[in-house]
């Protein structure tokens, strides 16, 4: 993924991804609510995301609608963190994730079937 987002913008894309296209005062309204911004703010964010073609515009009514999916960005956002943070080795960051709290045995389990799916 070529586009980098900021924390900000990719609140107003949660919005998006969570409930579909909305118009932008709908975003604002959500944002405000959730950040206490205000309209100009979530606005200037939308239109940021317009210029980096993560949200498209169509009238009527400023209607949003995300161009990137959720799975692309988090998936750019997790190899620019273990770049960065954990010297670009995955298995760090998954020692990191597991070290930081205490795993029910479900959630274990879970991780070893993932673990097994990508071997097979």
């Amino acid at each position: 993924m070529d586009i980098k987002l900021f924390d900000s913008e990719l609140k107003v894309m949660g919005v998006l991804w969570r409930e579909g296209d909305c118009t932008a005062k709908h975003i604002a309204s959500v944002l405000h609510e959730q950040t206490g911004w205000n309209v100009n703010t979530t606005y200037t964010l939308i239109k940021r995301c317009i210029k980096k073609n993560a949200i498209q515009r169509t009238e009527p009514n400023f209607m949003c609608h995300a161009l990137i999916p959720k799975e692309e960005v988090q998936e750019a956002e997790t190899n620019e963190l273990i770049d960065k943070i954990f010297d670009g080795s995955a298995d760090k960051l998954f020692a990191s994730l597991l070290g930081r709290k205490k795993l029910s045995a479900q959630q274990i389990e879970r991780l070893k079937e993932m673990v097994e799916e990508m071997e097979g």
